[in-house]
């Protein structure tokens, strides 16, 4: 079913903002329908479950593929946590405001009455939904390029709040407030040659190794191995305190 004159104009000025040209633009109408629409407009050509499926694994991928790419020095952990927190439903409905696609989003009444408390997912869905709309339509590349600059910025936000840069004092401040006294660094052993050099650190809190990291210089390897202290011990204990 060809889609409505004024749905195609709103599509398409949509696309425009940013630098899209569909070929087929009932992909992206069917990424931008909810399917509470279709379940309340039956002549709705269909909504966007599947292409979220398709557009969520791309993000993990493409996710994956730029971080271990752009940080050589992170270890398996450290990368699945970056990613885990890049591709979390939050990040992804920021990305989704940002691009102003509630302005386009069909959602059903039903839906809109508990927007507030539907929006994050909703939004979240629908911005994985274009992306496998874009992959359909014009291929990983054009998805990748749409995506990294996504990535990129919002992992320098997050490291710049409270990631790798500042997890050393981070860690420091919660040992203390606890009366454990300050983690020291003892450098393990270095490896590598002289212009490309890794340092492998652990963090010791009160005579107990807390975490291990390694890096292309010392300061990096004591960030990385307090950021494993952090996600081994604190965050933990955390999860497994009794509610």
């Amino acid at each position: 079913m060809p889609l409505a004159p004024h749905r195609r104009q709103a599509l398409e000025a949509f696309a425009r903002q940013h630098g899209w040209a569909f070929r087929d633009w009932s992909l992206l109408d069917m990424a931008l329908t909810h399917p509470s629409y279709r379940n309340e407009h039956p002549d709705a050509a269909g909504d966007n479950e599947r292409l979220e499926f398709l557009g969520d694994a791309l993000l993990d991928f493409i996710a994956a593929e730029w971080l271990y790419r752009t940080f050589p020095d992170l270890d398996e952990g450290a990368l699945t946590r970056w990613r885990a927190r890049l591709v979390r439903g939050e990040q992804l409905a920021r990305f989704a405001a940002d691009l102003g696609l509630e302005a386009v989003l069909q959602v059903g009444r039903g839906e809109l009455e508990s927007w507030e408390r539907a929006r994050t997912s909703i939004l979240a869905d629908a911005f994985e939904a274009v992306l496998g709309a874009l992959y359909l339509d014009q291929g990983l590349e054009a998805v990748r390029q749409f995506v990294v600059p996504r990535l990129a910025a919002a992992q320098a936000h997050w490291a710049r709040e409270g990631g790798l840069v500042n997890a050393k004092t981070r860690l420091q401040e919660w040992t203390q407030a606890r009366g454990l006294g300050t983690p020291r660094y003892r450098l393990l052993r270095r490896t590598g040659p002289d212009h490309a050099p890794r340092f492998w650190v652990a963090v010791e809190v009160q005579g107990e190794t807390w975490g291990r990291g390694v890096g292309p210089n010392k300061r990096t390897a004591e960030q990385a191995a307090a950021e494993d202290a952090w996600q081994r011990r604190v965050q933990t204990a955390s999860r497994e305190a009794p509610a």
